[in-house]
């Protein structure tokens, strides 16, 4: 995206999908093999990613904008969004840092756009503020059947021994969240030069290969470096 002069052009990758679907732990395994590969990267979050985003995050996922309704809870994405481009992604990938994030500008528009009926205009504007031209190079979208991806963070939970609560989101019930997985896959297929579609129905492992795969194909500055 943004490059300076002898420096290799830094790289905006995003993650993106439905709940439990796995994008937390493939962000961090994608950052180990970039390290790997002797590539600088910082890992992010949305919402969240600053103090301020961080706040807002905390605000919108304890149910507390709820009643507001989704365009209001698009607004208050956007303003954590944009201060997470001007105060986190902006600057890394202006000194040749690669950034990571668990979900981004698409996570608005599945949610709050497609699912929660907000305005495709007011999406639009939003996000066109809030990214300031900072477009993902490649966006992954982890697709698993809802029903599926639950089963895993119930067992997942009585493995770690945590009592199974939910956010604002995870409350939803399982046919909203059969719709956010096909508003995903609708933005992907509307937006194929950027995003790719790969199943989260995968051992760990194999995902996090069939990931590698995609990114090094698509950056030609990861071919042929050394393997630290």
């Amino acid at each position: 995206m943004l490059e300076a002069p002898n420096r290799r052009p830094a790289r905006f990758i995003t993650f993106e999908g439905g709940e439990g679907v796995g994008k937390s732990t493939q962000v961090r395994r994608l950052l180990n093999n970039l390290a790997h590969h002797a590539i600088e990267a910082v890992r992010t979050r949305e919402p969240g990613g600053t103090p301020k985003a961080e706040a807002i995050r905390s605000f919108i996922l304890q149910g507390r904008s709820e009643a507001w309704g989704a365009g209001s809870e698009a607004v208050l994405f956007a303003a954590a969004r944009l201060d997470h481009v001007n105060q986190l992604i902006a600057p890394n990938l202006e000194k040749g840092t690669w950034v990571i994030s668990d979900r981004f500008c698409d996570s608005t528009r599945a949610y709050q756009g497609l699912t929660g009926g907000v305005d495709d205009k007011l999406i639009d504007a939003l996000e066109n503020l809030a990214l300031d031209g900072h477009t993902p190079d490649l966006t992954i979208v982890l697709d698993m059947d809802p029903a599926i991806a639950f089963r895993r963070v119930e067992q997942r939970a009585v493995e770690d021994g945590l009592q199974l609560t939910g956010d604002r989101f995870e409350k939803e019930e399982l046919d909203w969240h059969q719709r956010l997985r096909e508003n995903f896959l609708d933005i992907a297929r509307r937006n194929a030069d950027r995003c790719v579609v790969i199943s989260a129905e995968q051992d760990e492992e194999a995902l996090e290969a069939a990931i590698w795969d995609v990114v090094s194909a698509r950056f030609p500055e990861l071919q042929g470096r050394p393997v630290s």
